[in-house]
């Protein structure tokens, strides 16, 4: 199936509308419908906007499969719409949250993680546990979810800052005045106290050049991947919640480009962020703890007979 995504994604990162294009080039509102819906059009019409946006016709459509139905992402919809319990989908929501929070700083145990999935409770505690670990618990549900229904589209802006929504809405960051919640930051930040990261008036232009270089590729890679999730988190580009998102990112990549993906372990913190510090002077660090559980990933796969 030809799709036009890549033709709208450009639109939205040079903010020109569909009315905008329409008048500049001249083309019909029917036509613009068959674009928005990936059918057939004229091939003057593809040779206008190639000479509008001065691209080649790569830069703004695309030849889609339909979905694998013995791919990881088909599969995990599938026991989605089934509501299965105790499959791939169920341990990967309960692993992906309870690991990608408690590198963050979440108190909250993988057992009172899988209640909070399996039964809305939190289970047995002892003392006291903060109400945004809880809410962003159920906050990460929701974003899997949504990398799910999304995996199979280009990655664009307005995908990463609703992932960043889901994961943020409701905490008590949100609610404060200065925090962007679904927007890049406002003020600048820093990985850990010696890493500077990208000023708040650069982000914008910088994510919108790393998508285009990352899009660039006919071919992404684990590695590929790999290379945007390191240049993604050196921007840095939200206030709170960046690994998070970021490692959703990775994860929805996997899926798209039928790739096994991975999580990484609250355990390999300490590798993974070996892996992100030293990355400029040895990729290997990260590459090969993102390797190691990708392999512990597919063991859950071959388990599931997914593999």
């Amino acid at each position: 199936m030809i799709s036009y995504k890549r033709l709208f994604l450009m639109m939205e990162e040079r903010e020109i509308t569909k009315e905008k294009l329409k008048n500049d080039i001249g083309i019909s509102s029917a036509t613009m419908a068959k674009l928005a819906k990936n059918e057939e059009v004229a091939m003057s019409t593809i040779q206008s906007l190639c000479n509008y946006f001065d691209c080649q016709p790569g830069a703004i459509l695309t030849y889609e499969k339909e979905i694998d139905e013995d791919s990881v992402l088909f599969r995990l919809r599938e026991e989605k719409e089934m509501q299965l319990k105790g499959g791939l989908y169920h341990q990967t929501q309960v692993r992906l949250a309870y690991n990608s929070n408690h590198m963050e700083g979440s108190r909250l145990t993988e057992d009172q993680t899988r209640s909070i999935y399996e039964t809305q409770t939190i289970g047995i505690t002892e003392g006291y546990e903060k109400i945004d670990d809880i809410i962003e618990t159920v906050n990460h549900f929701k974003c899997f979810d949504y990398i799910l229904s999304v995996a199979d589209k280009e990655l664009s802006e307005s995908i990463i800052k609703q992932i960043h929504l889901l994961l943020k809405s409701g905490t008590t960051d949100s609610q404060k005045e200065w925090f962007a919640v679904g927007d890049y930051k406002k003020r600048p930040n820093m990985i850990g106290d010696l890493i500077e990261t990208t000023h708040p008036s650069k982000v914008s232009s910088e994510i919108k050049g790393l998508l285009k270089s990352y899009r660039e590729s006919s071919n992404i890679t684990f590695e590929d991947i790999i290379d945007f999730h390191y240049k993604f988190e050196r921007i840095h580009p939200f206030q709170d919640g960046n690994g998070r998102v970021g490692r959703l990112i990775m994860f929805k990549e996997c899926l798209k480009y039928n790739i096994p993906p991975f999580i990484i372990e609250d355990k390999s913190k300490e590798y993974y962020k070996r892996g992100l510090n030293q990355y400029t002077t040895e990729k290997g660090y990260l590459i090969e703890t993102c390797r190691a559980a990708q392999d512990t990933y597919k063991k859950l796969l071959e388990y599931f007979e997914y593999l």
